[in-house]
């Protein structure tokens, strides 16, 4: 009988120690659309620019370093009023190459806005996932061929991942 509860406990413990993986897998195969594509720049070597820097294109990853909200310019209020305390970011991205969706993908829990001729470009699709290491949320935008300002707010750490591209 003792073997018998030893044997099954084991089997019981195998059987979850092969799910915690498969469940993470799943969290990241969750989201609306794939972000793959995201999580390579993610894991590749990528810049790390402050709040009130330049992207050069709306495509690839940064590493952006945020500073306290109180202390940021936005160009336009944000969206959802970001918690005192939490950090914020502006980012310039200098060139937008055509118009079409792009989406924007962080690392982290925050807010995304874009905006684009003074004005807060309105969001078209959204998809979050907890429990996806390194991939939290992914917003599409409809942008215009140009420049454009990206606005990240109500962080809860100093430093977040962020990828910009052409929807896939």
């Amino acid at each position: 009988m003792i073997k018998a509860c030893a044997t099954l406990s084991l089997f019981v413990f195998v059987a979850l120690c092969d799910l915690a993986p498969a469940r993470a897998d799943d969290a990241c195969a969750s989201f609306k659309w794939p972000l793959t594509r995201e999580q390579g720049w993610f894991q590749a070597e990528h810049p790390t620019i402050s709040s009130g820097g330049t992207l050069a294109k709306a495509k690839g990853a940064v590493t952006l370093t945020l500073s306290p909200v109180e202390g940021v310019a936005f160009a336009v209020s944000p969206d959802h009023k970001p918690d005192a305390g939490s950090f914020a970011a502006t980012v310039s991205i200098a060139t937008i190459e055509q118009n079409g969706t792009y989406q924007v993908t962080l690392s982290d829990e925050g807010w995304i806005d874009v905006v684009q001729a003074g004005a807060s470009i309105k969001s078209s699709a959204f998809s979050g996932k907890k429990g996806c290491a390194g991939m939290r949320k992914s917003v599409r935008f409809e942008l215009k061929a140009g420049n454009a300002i990206l606005q990240i707010s109500g962080v809860k750490v100093n430093q977040i991942n962020v990828a910009i591209g052409p929807a896939s």
